[in-house]
């Protein structure tokens, strides 16, 4: 799976203006338009880009990714809100020509999932509310996965 990660807005980081894959494409919140301009997205997506690499040192030795050419995937996150980190996902596996591109979710916005039907094959999103200010309002326990974390999963630790 290859690693996006969230540009956040000026002043308010759990905004997401948009998203950067590994290979530098960036998809844009449509809402972030004029909210920035194109340097704060260029360092912005540095930054991302940056930690991508990090991770990616961090992660791939102890369990290198799967090539999903010819394969049925399946990406799924707990939420999404505006859905730019999940087309950042879309767009990274696509090129990869997987024989089919699924989505599966637990809450998102119906806005957000009809961007994602226009790129993924098939999108399951089990709630979408109609009232939608943040993924974490739908959880009781909404914690960050820090990078330890990630590496003891990858372990078979957890």
């Amino acid at each position: 799976k290859k690693k996006r990660t969230e540009a956040g807005a000026p002043g308010n980081p759990e905004y997401a203006i948009g998203s950067v894959d590994e290979s530098g494409h960036v998809t844009l919140n449509p809402d972030a338009e004029g909210i920035v301009d194109d340097a704060y997205i260029n360092e912005e997506k540095q930054r991302q880009m940056e930690t991508m690499r990090r991770r990616r040192a961090l992660y791939t030795p102890i369990r290198p990714p799967i090539d999903p050419t010819d394969r049925i995937v399946i990406v799924v996150d707990d939420g999404i809100a505006t859905g730019s980190t999940m087309l950042a996902a879309l767009h990274a596996i696509r090129q990869k020509k997987p024989k089919k591109l699924i989505v599966a979710i637990g809450v998102a916005p119906q806005e957000s999932i009809q961007r994602l039907e226009k790129v993924a094959d098939e999108v399951t999103c089990l709630q979408t509310p109609g009232w939608f200010m943040a993924v974490g309002q739908f959880f009781e326990e909404f914690p960050q996965v820090e990078d330890e974390e990630v590496v003891e999963i990858l372990r078979g630790n957890a």
